[in-house]
């Protein structure tokens, strides 16, 4: 299964879940007189939306090559992460918007069976945060793994409301806003998340340089390779779930043309099969400085 399949398996599974919960948790908010679940059942509705996103991002980033895009489409999951985040911080304003009015306007506290429905969503979407960042980091997707803090997200917002309708129903009178408090927190804690998710994303959209690891694993990698003395450059970007590098070998300057060519085609195989998930390899060929030749005898 190719990473952005399985990607795609674990995004589908997210929306059926949200749309579950988002149904579970609006009937049972309205029902139950809480509006933290009511503003649990609008941030379960914003994954449903931001994972349909990501899904079509997904599904771009698999298309191939073309003559518009010779580097592929990867960078489509790049784009719906930073959709994901703007969704959160919509769903953050939304949220926050409506626990004030709530907190200004008496009402009675929440009916105490709504507890049992957050503790229902806290486990669920938590273990499908869990899951799918787990998926994120297999195959190395900023947009799947902004799914799985939106996932998170929701359950911290359950958790706040648990908090805040426990409190309410504990406390009795004078701390009916003790959950539109929790709902309002929660929107904080939203709001985070959604820096957390764009950063990253906006730095592979403009070709920021990945960690330092790949890099070293790259330079290693070709230093290995018969008849390269030394690496002068190292430019690695990332494109979705996959790299594209850009090398300088200094070789010999006293090999001929082919020789030199041979090389850099053996940099750029050596290279592909220690790291599968590079794309491709631009090998550019630099000759040695005669004070190295004379010091290497």
């Amino acid at each position: 299964m190719q990473p952005t399949t399985k990607g795609i398996r674990s995004t589908v599974i997210g929306i059926f879940v949200s749309i579950a919960l988002a149904i579970i948790k609006g009937i049972t908010g309205i029902l139950g007189n809480s509006y933290a679940l009511i503003a649990d059942a609008i941030e379960s509705i914003a994954d449903v939306f931001t994972s349909g996103v990501l899904l079509l991002g997904l599904k771009t980033a698999l298309k191939p090559p073309d003559k518009d895009h010779p580097y592929g489409h990867g960078k489509a999951e790049s784009l719906a992460a930073l959709v994901i985040s703007l969704g959160l911080l919509l769903a953050a304003g939304i949220i926050s918007h409506a626990s004030i009015i709530n907190i200004i306007t008496p009402h009675k506290s929440p009916a105490a069976y709504t507890l049992w429905i957050l503790i229902l969503v806290i486990v669920v979407k938590e273990g499908l945060a869990r899951w799918v960042n787990k998926v994120g980091n297999e195959i190395d997707s900023h947009g799947v793994k902004a799914d799985a803090f939106h996932h998170r997200s929701d359950a911290i917002t359950s958790a706040a409301a648990f908090i805040g309708i426990s409190i309410s129903l504990i406390g009795g009178k004078g701390f009916e806003v003790a959950d539109d408090c929790a709902a309002l927190a929660a929107s904080g804690i939203i709001l985070i998340n959604a820096y957390k998710i764009a950063r990253p994303a906006i730095d592979e959209l403009m070709d920021a340089s990945p960690d330092g690891k790949i890099i070293e694993e790259i330079k290693s990698v070709a230093m290995s390779v018969k008849g390269v003395i030394e690496i002068e450059k190292t430019y690695v970007r990332k494109t979705g779930s996959v790299y594209y590098v850009d090398i300088h070998v200094i070789v010999n300057r006293e090999l001929t043309v082919a020789n030199g060519h041979k090389i850099g085609h053996d940099v750029k195989d050596s290279i592909m099969n220690a790291e599968p998930r590079v794309q491709n390899v631009l090998v550019h060929i630099e000759p040695d400085s005669p004070r190295e030749n004379l010091y290497r005898g």
